[in-house]
Formats: C-alpha cells, sequence, structure tokens
C-alpha cells in the first residue's frame, strides 16, 4: 500500500475486512453483513463505498445492475500501514513498545505466544 493510498477509516476497514474475507460484493451484501454487527443504514454503507472507489481503496463492476465492489487494496499491505502508522504516531518507532503494550493489554493465546517466540528466534537469526 504506497504511502499515497489513504489510511482506510475505521468504517472501511470494517468493509475492506468482508471484501478480503468473502470476495467481491454489492453493496447490499455488505450492509447485511454489518447490519449483523451494528445498525448501519444502506444508504451510509453505500456512500461510504463510493468514497472508497474515488479513494481507489475498492473497485467497482458497473456492468450489472446492482454494482459489484472489490477490494484494490492488499489486507497485508493496509495492516503494514496500519501498523508502521501507529508505531510512529504512538511508540516513537519502538517495535518492543508496541509489543509489550499489545501483550499487556490483551493475553496471548499458547499458540500466538509460540509464533511469537519463533518469529523472534528467526529475526534474531537474521540479525547475526
Amino acid at each position: 500500500m504506497p504511502r499515497s493510498t489513504p489510511i482506510p477509516s475505521n468504517a472501511e476497514l470494517e468493509i475492506l475486512r468482508i471484501l478480503w474475507k468473502e470476495g467481491p460484493q454489492t453493496v447490499r451484501v455488505i450492509h447485511d453483513a454489518l447490519r449483523m454487527e451494528r445498525d448501519i443504514g444502506y444508504t451510509t454503507v453505500l456512500k461510504t463505498m463510493q468514497l472508497m472507489a474515488e479513494k481507489k481503496l475498492v473497485t467497482r463492476d458497473e456492468s450489472e445492475r446492482s454494482h459489484v465492489y472489490a477490494a484494490n487494496v492488499e489486507e497485508k499491505s493496509v495492516k503494514r500501514r496500519l501498523v508502521s502508522d501507529l508505531l510512529d504516531r504512538a511508540f516513537d518507532g519502538s517495535a518492543a513498545q508496541l509489543v509489550m503494550q499489545a501483550l499487556s493489554d490483551k493475553p496471548a493465546s499458547a499458540e500466538d505466544l509460540r509464533k511469537i517466540r519463533q518469529m523472534l528466534k528467526d529475526n534474531s537469526r537474521g540479525a547475526r
């Protein structure tokens, strides 16, 4: 996700998560999925998705009566950009501070801890 691509808002990120998981969808399907989590109007979802298309976060296929939207940014790239932004703004660029804060706020599962240990092990080998 190039730095010129805007960081998605929380509402935009909700929509992107659905598109990443389910693939291209109509506004109706996205609206129905969001309504399962909270009360939100159809026109709000429509307007948000139209703005996302303008920002190039999604593409819109207008060949059918119901327009179909697809994610135009990769999940991994968006997450990397969000973490990088958070690191810079809240933790002065310190990955250690970010990880310590995350682990102190919400306990990690045994599986997550195993993955973290493996990543640290792999990372320390590369630093030699």
